[in-house]
Protein backbone atom coordinates (compact mmCIF):
# COMPACT_ATOMS: atom_id res chain seq x y z
CA UNK A 1 0.00 0.00 0.00
CA UNK A 2 1.72 3.28 -1.08
CA UNK A 3 1.18 6.87 0.49
CA UNK A 4 1.55 10.35 0.73
CA UNK A 5 2.03 12.46 3.41
CA UNK A 6 1.22 16.56 3.22
CA UNK A 7 1.45 18.21 6.87
CA UNK A 8 3.51 21.28 7.22
CA UNK A 9 4.71 20.75 11.13
CA UNK A 10 8.18 18.47 10.39
CA UNK A 11 8.05 16.75 13.67
CA UNK A 12 4.19 15.13 13.03
CA UNK A 13 5.28 14.71 9.40
CA UNK A 14 8.19 12.39 10.41
CA UNK A 15 5.91 10.62 13.07
CA UNK A 16 3.21 9.73 10.17
CA UNK A 17 6.35 8.47 7.95
CA UNK A 18 7.47 6.15 10.77
CA UNK A 19 4.40 4.99 12.22
CA UNK A 20 2.46 3.64 8.36
CA UNK A 21 5.91 2.55 7.36
CA UNK A 22 5.99 0.04 10.74
CA UNK A 23 1.97 -0.57 9.34
CA UNK A 24 3.66 -2.03 6.63
CA UNK A 25 2.74 1.37 3.97
CA UNK A 26 5.49 2.76 1.58
CA UNK A 27 5.58 6.38 1.84
CA UNK A 28 6.26 6.83 -1.67
CA UNK A 29 6.36 10.77 -1.03
CA UNK A 30 6.02 13.76 1.71
CA UNK A 31 5.03 17.02 1.10
CA UNK A 32 4.97 20.39 3.36
CA UNK A 33 1.97 21.95 1.34
CA UNK A 34 -0.94 21.20 -0.73
CA UNK A 35 0.75 22.26 -4.02
CA UNK A 36 3.46 20.06 -3.16
CA UNK A 37 1.09 16.97 -2.39
CA UNK A 38 -1.03 17.21 -5.97
CA UNK A 39 2.74 17.37 -7.58
CA UNK A 40 3.27 14.15 -5.38
CA UNK A 41 0.13 12.22 -5.99
CA UNK A 42 0.22 12.90 -9.97
CA UNK A 43 3.76 11.84 -10.02
CA UNK A 44 3.70 8.75 -7.77
CA UNK A 45 -0.66 8.18 -8.06
CA UNK A 46 -0.32 6.43 -4.23
CA UNK A 47 -3.30 4.54 -2.78
CA UNK A 48 -3.65 6.75 0.07
CA UNK A 49 -2.65 10.53 0.62
CA UNK A 50 -2.83 11.89 4.53
CA UNK A 51 -3.60 15.53 4.14
CA UNK A 52 -3.36 18.01 7.03
CA UNK A 53 -6.43 20.63 6.32
CA UNK A 54 -4.66 23.69 7.13
CA UNK A 55 -1.38 24.08 5.01
CA UNK A 56 0.79 27.00 3.71
CA UNK A 57 0.82 29.38 2.31
CA UNK A 58 -2.35 30.62 4.23
CA UNK A 59 -3.10 27.94 6.78
CA UNK A 60 -6.87 27.73 6.12
CA UNK A 61 -8.10 25.25 3.70
CA UNK A 62 -5.57 24.43 1.72
CA UNK A 63 -5.64 20.49 2.56
CA UNK A 64 -9.62 20.30 2.20
CA UNK A 65 -9.45 21.63 -1.07
CA UNK A 66 -6.55 19.51 -2.12
CA UNK A 67 -8.86 17.00 -1.20
CA UNK A 68 -11.60 17.83 -3.06
CA UNK A 69 -9.15 18.23 -5.93
CA UNK A 70 -7.89 14.48 -5.15
CA UNK A 71 -11.47 13.21 -5.03
CA UNK A 72 -12.09 14.94 -9.14
CA UNK A 73 -8.97 13.95 -10.55
CA UNK A 74 -7.93 10.62 -9.14
CA UNK A 75 -11.31 9.08 -7.39
CA UNK A 76 -9.55 6.19 -7.09
CA UNK A 77 -7.08 7.64 -4.24
CA UNK A 78 -7.93 7.48 -0.30
CA UNK A 79 -8.17 10.24 1.30
CA UNK A 80 -7.32 11.04 5.16
CA UNK A 81 -7.62 14.61 6.45
CA UNK A 82 -6.41 15.19 9.43
CA UNK A 83 -6.94 18.30 11.75
CA UNK A 84 -6.15 20.41 14.94
CA UNK A 85 -9.32 20.87 15.56
CA UNK A 86 -13.02 19.72 14.29
CA UNK A 87 -13.84 21.91 11.20
CA UNK A 88 -17.82 21.18 10.43
CA UNK A 89 -17.80 23.11 7.53
CA UNK A 90 -15.13 21.31 5.70
CA UNK A 91 -16.68 18.01 7.15
CA UNK A 92 -19.91 18.72 5.71
CA UNK A 93 -18.73 19.91 2.07
CA UNK A 94 -16.55 16.40 1.76
CA UNK A 95 -19.43 14.14 3.14
CA UNK A 96 -21.57 15.66 0.60
CA UNK A 97 -19.96 13.77 -2.05
CA UNK A 98 -19.30 9.86 -2.59
CA UNK A 99 -17.68 9.21 1.26
CA UNK A 100 -15.96 6.00 0.07
CA UNK A 101 -11.81 6.12 1.05
CA UNK A 102 -12.75 9.26 2.87
CA UNK A 103 -11.28 10.18 6.44
CA UNK A 104 -11.56 12.93 8.73
CA UNK A 105 -10.10 12.71 12.10
CA UNK A 106 -8.62 14.56 14.66
CA UNK A 107 -4.42 14.85 15.09
CA UNK A 108 -5.03 13.78 18.90
CA UNK A 109 -5.97 10.24 17.20
CA UNK A 110 -2.86 9.58 16.09
CA UNK A 111 -1.63 8.92 19.65
CA UNK A 112 -3.49 5.81 19.61
CA UNK A 113 -1.42 4.09 17.18
CA UNK A 114 -3.02 1.47 16.33
CA UNK A 115 -6.64 2.92 16.56
CA UNK A 116 -5.21 5.24 14.40
CA UNK A 117 -3.68 2.23 12.02
CA UNK A 118 -7.19 0.62 11.68
CA UNK A 119 -8.68 3.85 10.46
CA UNK A 120 -5.93 4.24 7.71
CA UNK A 121 -6.56 0.33 6.43
CA UNK A 122 -10.52 1.11 6.38
CA UNK A 123 -9.75 4.47 4.48
CA UNK A 124 -7.77 2.94 2.34
CA UNK A 125 -9.67 -0.09 1.74
CA UNK A 126 -12.43 2.22 0.41
CA UNK A 127 -13.97 2.42 3.76
CA UNK A 128 -14.98 5.85 5.79
CA UNK A 129 -13.45 6.87 9.13
CA UNK A 130 -14.94 10.11 11.24
CA UNK A 131 -13.64 10.86 13.90
CA UNK A 132 -16.29 10.80 17.20
CA UNK A 133 -15.85 14.08 18.17
CA UNK A 134 -16.72 15.41 14.52
CA UNK A 135 -19.99 13.36 14.73
CA UNK A 136 -20.40 14.44 17.56
CA UNK A 137 -20.27 17.74 16.95
CA UNK A 138 -22.42 17.75 13.24
CA UNK A 139 -24.96 16.17 15.77
CA UNK A 140 -25.25 18.43 18.09
CA UNK A 141 -26.70 21.11 15.39
CA UNK A 142 -29.68 19.11 15.09
CA UNK A 143 -33.09 19.74 15.80
CA UNK A 144 -36.34 17.45 15.84
CA UNK A 145 -36.24 15.51 12.89
CA UNK A 146 -36.61 11.49 12.13
CA UNK A 147 -33.87 10.85 14.14
CA UNK A 148 -35.82 11.76 17.50
CA UNK A 149 -37.74 8.71 17.06
CA UNK A 150 -34.32 6.40 17.49
CA UNK A 151 -33.77 4.71 20.81
CA UNK A 152 -30.54 5.71 22.26
CA UNK A 153 -28.88 2.16 21.52
CA UNK A 154 -29.76 2.51 18.13
CA UNK A 155 -28.79 6.23 18.33
CA UNK A 156 -25.04 4.50 19.42
CA UNK A 157 -24.98 2.20 16.57
CA UNK A 158 -25.84 5.10 14.36
CA UNK A 159 -23.25 7.05 15.51
CA UNK A 160 -20.79 3.91 15.18
CA UNK A 161 -21.91 3.80 11.83
CA UNK A 162 -21.04 7.39 11.09
CA UNK A 163 -17.48 6.35 12.30
CA UNK A 164 -16.97 3.88 9.29
CA UNK A 165 -17.23 0.94 11.66
CA UNK A 166 -18.45 -2.55 10.41
CA UNK A 167 -20.61 -4.68 12.24
CA UNK A 168 -18.61 -6.45 13.59
CA UNK A 169 -16.46 -3.49 14.97
CA UNK A 170 -19.57 -2.08 16.50
CA UNK A 171 -20.62 -5.17 18.11
CA UNK A 172 -17.35 -5.25 19.85
CA UNK A 173 -17.45 -1.77 20.91
CA UNK A 174 -21.00 -2.01 22.19
CA UNK A 175 -20.09 -5.31 23.34
CA UNK A 176 -23.07 -6.93 21.99
CA UNK A 177 -23.77 -9.76 19.14
CA UNK A 178 -23.83 -8.70 15.72
CA UNK A 179 -26.64 -10.26 14.64
CA UNK A 180 -28.55 -7.27 17.29
CA UNK A 181 -26.42 -4.71 15.52
CA UNK A 182 -28.36 -6.52 12.42
CA UNK A 183 -31.85 -5.57 14.18
CA UNK A 184 -30.41 -2.22 15.65
CA UNK A 185 -29.64 -1.14 12.07
CA UNK A 186 -32.64 -2.92 10.64
CA UNK A 187 -34.86 -1.07 12.83
CA UNK A 188 -32.78 2.10 12.20
CA UNK A 189 -33.41 2.20 7.95
CA UNK A 190 -37.24 1.61 8.42
CA UNK A 191 -37.73 4.47 11.50
CA UNK A 192 -35.95 6.93 8.93
CA UNK A 193 -37.95 6.34 6.18
CA UNK A 194 -35.20 5.67 3.68
CA UNK A 195 -35.81 4.53 -0.03
CA UNK A 196 -36.00 0.76 -0.69
CA UNK A 197 -32.01 -0.04 -2.20
CA UNK A 198 -29.31 -2.23 -1.85
CA UNK A 199 -28.15 -2.43 1.90
CA UNK A 200 -25.19 -0.76 1.49
CA UNK A 201 -26.71 2.43 -0.17
CA UNK A 202 -28.99 2.30 2.13
CA UNK A 203 -26.43 2.22 5.00
CA UNK A 204 -24.99 5.13 3.64
CA UNK A 205 -28.32 7.39 3.67
CA UNK A 206 -28.53 6.69 7.40
CA UNK A 207 -25.40 7.72 7.97
CA UNK A 208 -25.50 11.28 5.47
CA UNK A 209 -29.27 11.93 7.29
CA UNK A 210 -27.49 11.17 11.01
CA UNK A 211 -24.64 14.00 9.87
CA UNK A 212 -27.51 16.13 8.03
CA UNK A 213 -25.68 16.30 4.72
CA UNK A 214 -28.28 14.05 3.12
Amino acid sequence: MRAVIAEDSVLLRVGLVKVLEAAGFEVVAEAGDAESALAAVELHRPDLVVLDVRMPPGFTDEGVRAALVLRERWPDTAVLLLSQYVEERYATELLIGDTAGFGYLLKQRVADVEEFIEALRRVAAGGTALDPQVVSQLLTRRHSDPLDRLTAREREVLASMAEGRSNAGIAERLVVSESAVAKHINSILAKLDLPKAEADHRRVLAVLRFLGVG
